[in-house]
């Protein structure tokens, strides 16, 4: 585990905080309410470090960058809103997904991403 410093401190809490894929520049924004001197170049090796130990997933979306959230949590899907860029956690899975696969195929896992508005943006 690398040091902890209050900049990583504070990446940390605003990941966890949020409850949602972040982009770096979401996790930058929110914490730089506690560390306001605080670069993106220390966010991205934050996010390096957390994810080589384990602590930080990343999430990807077709044609766009990669968001980051907490690993460690039960299997779920996303939904994107188009309009605000923003993308949230779907709890659960409507399981039994590799039935849809030809019977000769095998499926390891699986990923489904909703796309329309959040509450806010409706």
């Amino acid at each position: 585990m690398k040091r902890r410093t209050k900049q990583r401190d504070a990446i940390q809490r605003a990941i966890e905080r949020a409850a949602r894929p972040l982009a770096p520049h979401e996790i930058l924004q929110d914490s730089l309410t506690e560390t306001p001197q605080l670069g993106i170049a220390t966010v991205y090796r934050a996010i390096r470090d957390l994810q080589s130990e384990g602590w930080l997933k990343e999430v990807e979306l077709p044609g766009e960058p990669s968001r980051y959230e907490r690993a460690g949590l039960d299997h779920h899907h996303h939904f994107h809103c188009r309009e605000c860029d923003r993308v949230y956690d779907l709890p659960g899975c409507p399981g039994a997904l590799g039935e849809l696969a030809p019977p000769t195929y095998r499926v390891d896992e699986h990923e489904i991403i909703l796309y329309g508005r959040c509450p806010q943006c409706a």
